[in-house]
């Protein structure tokens, strides 16, 4: 693995790194505050083609490589994780999921408004009662012959209110357990789609968190993606990619709070000198230092071995486990270096703080990056590409 970021790269990550420092922080604590959803921003993020950064330009993305696609959401979740939140899903979860296992027509049809950022896409795995253990699927889809009536409640869905495209995954065959599960293309549009209220959220409060109620909705059987039976597997393969997306959010979040941690603790003083030439301090940052350089090993590890077709699985859950404990544990140094002003929105790293817990959460749990871990390990130990 080369670790020398092309020019490409830098690039791209240098437009990102603007784009979140001129067109995402303005506003974005009053947007945090009143849970307004960054509309402005969002459109503006389609415009510089971040919505479907790895799409093929055939059907409307960027056509850029994984590692560019984590280096722009790294920089952004820096400043505002309800805009990279969203990024994410739509990249990592929607327009990923259909670019690989679509039919050409479903991806002209859908992929290619989804890329522009023209639509927005949610994934409606979660249940009230099938969060981390997705194979009890108590949403429904029945075969009525030319279409699958669907019927069910889906929750935690990021971009559920603003979304047009649901990706949804429900059981049509409950004697075959998770073999029995599907995933489907859902227009919001159609008849039998109901949001439910935006959640108030402790962190990325300004995206939209809704729970999806399906009433007899009917899904035509072109919009099944996959063959019958494909859906839990395909909502697996999704989510181990989406995964590196959260770690990669997780890295920025961590970033951001190491880059107001420095500069405010070389501008406060106290006894006589800046904070930041205090032992006390100067270790905290030397922490940060060191675990953000960790977590973005494996971040872009995990990137490249997803761009080079290789197995992603293990890695992509060893960079969410430790990034996003890294941005817990950092995000809260980062408002204890800033005392009493870190308490108060002002300083954004509060808000930081707040942002990093959902990383553990969504996505799969640390737990459940865990378990991922462990069974590569069981089956081969560490692995070695």
């Amino acid at each position: 693995m080369n670790f020398q970021l092309t020019e490409e790269h830098l690039a791209v990550r240098e437009a990102a790194r603007d784009f979140a420092q001129q067109i995402c922080k303005p506003g974005v604590i009053e947007r945090d505050t009143h849970m307004t959803y960054p509309t402005e921003q969002i459109r503006q993020m389609a415009e510089m083609g971040f919505l479907g950064m790895t799409v093929s330009p055939e059907y409307g993305g960027s056509g850029l490589d994984y590692i560019s696609y984590v280096l722009a959401l790294e920089e952004i979740s820096k400043v505002d994780n309800s805009c990279s939140v969203i990024m994410s899903v739509n990249n990592s979860l929607v327009c990923s999921g259909l670019e690989a296992y679509g039919t050409e027509e479903q991806k002209q049809q859908y992929l290619t408004k989804l890329a522009t950022g023209e639509w927005i896409g949610s994934f409606c795995l979660s249940e009230p009662e099938a969060g981390s253990d997705a194979t009890h699927q108590r949403t429904t889809a029945v075969d009525q012959g030319d279409h699958y009536l669907l019927n069910g409640t889906k929750n935690w869905i990021t971009s559920g209110g603003t979304s047009r495209i649901h990706l949804v995954i429900a059981q049509s065959n409950p004697e075959a357990g998770h073999h029995g599960i599907n995933a489907f293309i859902v227009d919001t549009e159609w008849e039998g789609v109901e949001i439910g209220a935006k959640e108030d959220k402790l962190g990325i409060r300004s995206s939209d968190t809704h729970t999806i109620m399906y009433n007899n909705v009917k899904v035509p059987k072109e919009n099944r993606i996959g063959a019958d039976g494909f859906g839990f597997k395909f909502a697996m393969k999704i989510l181990s990619g989406g995964r590196i997306g959260i770690a990669a959010q997780a890295l920025g979040i961590t970033g951001g709070a190491y880059e107001l941690a420095v500069a405010y603790s070389q501008e406060r003083e106290a006894f006589g000198k800046p904070i930041a030439h205090h032992q006390a301090i100067a270790f905290k940052l030397a922490d940060m230092a060191t675990d953000i350089e960790a977590a973005r090993m494996l971040v872009y590890r995990a990137a490249w071995l997803k761009q080079s077709g290789g197995n992603y699985d293990q890695a992509g859950a060893m960079a969410k486990l430790f990034a996003s404990a890294a941005a817990m544990k950092h995000t809260v140094e980062a408002v204890q270096v800033h005392g009493g002003y870190g308490y108060v929105k002002e300083y954004h790293v509060e808000r930081l703080m707040r942002d990093a817990k959902i990383t553990q959460i969504y996505e799969g749990t640390s737990e459940v990056q865990k378990i991922v871990i462990s069974r590569g390990v069981l089956k081969g130990g560490l692995y070695v590409e």
